[in-house]
């Protein structure tokens, strides 16, 4: 399917909201393709996903949104489309969050509409890239890693769904330091150990030494803490349902691609969200290079993710990037614009 086909299904009917939603029309500033389409993995059939950026109004800059609720996304689901306000957009491309910094590194075809605000805001997308990606990408890649481990044949064990757990909120942990108050490092100690509870061989324990510290600060940090256990939680729930609609080599597929755009991030300064040169290899994932007929994940796949695993630390660690993105030109660019709707 051609992306002057695509383009032109944003004139049928299916797509009226994009004009007659009071948050959309002419406050759009970026539509671009997402999902399959995006990274170049689409197949015959696959789903047309649209990603896209709105300003907000003046009202809302001005007002925050006192004496009604701020719109921060427009979703449609009948046509799988999400177009985020700008001010939500900016803070998830700060924390250089993997579905929508990909936005910002499609190839100029795969942009169904730029405004001029649009094409300035993917020009100066270096802005937003910092060692950030570590954690957010990484996040996601384990995340992806317990879904597959768990749709395949032989699901994880107790001990291995602690383990996902507490590699994620280790990948957390250096957020700590720079939102909360200061604490030692060894003030919380997470670990693994022997479980005393019913149909439980181990899990995390915690280990807690803080001395006169905010109380909200550290009921911010257990909440965070609680919505990373509760999300492997709700995964699993949904594992069953997966495993009936084959879906492994996907989720595998998307597993290796979260880590290829990483290595671009950290490495060369880049986003590439379309991979043309790893195509043919994230295909052959897709279509079951490494599973069994039994639904089970080969060996070498999982060696093949822990050399990901190693590189990622390595690139984080000898990355050029800034521990944080550059928000004083984030901010500047930001009022510009917002600047420029205040004005009319």
């Amino acid at each position: 399917m051609a992306y002057e086909y695509i383009k032109e299904q944003l004139n049928t009917s299916e797509y009226d909201f994009l004009k007659t939603n009071p948050h959309l029309g002419g406050n759009i500033i970026l539509l671009g393709l997402g999902g399959s389409y995006a990274y170049g993995t689409n197949r015959e059939g696959s789903d047309i996903d649209i990603r896209g950026i709105y300003l907000n109004s003046k009202e809302e800059i001005l007002a925050g949104g006192i004496g009604e609720e701020v719109c921060e996304q427009v979703t449609d689901d009948n046509t799988d489309t999400t177009i985020y306000s700008f001010a939500k957009i900016n803070k998830l491309l700060t924390s250089c969050n993997p579905n929508t910094i990909e936005m910002l590194g499609l190839e100029d075809e795969q942009y169904l509409f730029l405004s001029e605000e649009g094409r300035a805001l993917v020009e100066n997308s270096h802005m937003f890239l910092s060692k950030k990606a570590t954690q957010a990408f990484g996040g996601y890649a384990n995340a992806q890693l317990y879904r597959l481990t768990q749709k395949s044949a032989h699901a994880l064990s107790q001990e291995g769904l602690e383990r996902h757990i507490l590699k994620s909120i280790h990948l957390m942990e250096e957020d700590f330091h720079k939102k909360y108050s200061p604490f030692p490092e060894d003030a919380i100690k997470l670990y693994i150990d022997e479980s005393s509870q019913e149909m439980m061989d181990s899990e995390i324990f915690m280990d807690v030494s803080l001395q006169h510290y905010p109380l909200r600060d550290y009921c911010s940090m257990w909440n965070e803490m609680k919505a990373t256990v509760s999300s492997y939680t709700k995964l699993g729930k949904r594992n069953k349902k997966a495993i009936e609609h084959d879906k492994i080599g996907k989720h595998m597929m998307h597993l290796v691609r979260l880590y290829l755009m990483c290595f671009d991030i950290l490495e060369n300064e880049k986003i590439v969200t379309k991979r043309t040169k790893e195509h043919d290899f994230l295909m052959e994932i897709r279509n079951g290079r490494y599973i069994t007929e039994n639904n089970d994940v080969l060996p070498e796949f999982f060696e093949l993710v822990d050399e990901y695993e190693k590189r990622l630390e390595y690139a984080a660690k000898n990355t050029s990037l800034p521990a944080e993105p550059d928000y004083k030109k984030i901010r500047e660019f930001v009022g510009d614009i917002n600047e420029k709707i205040v004005r009319g």
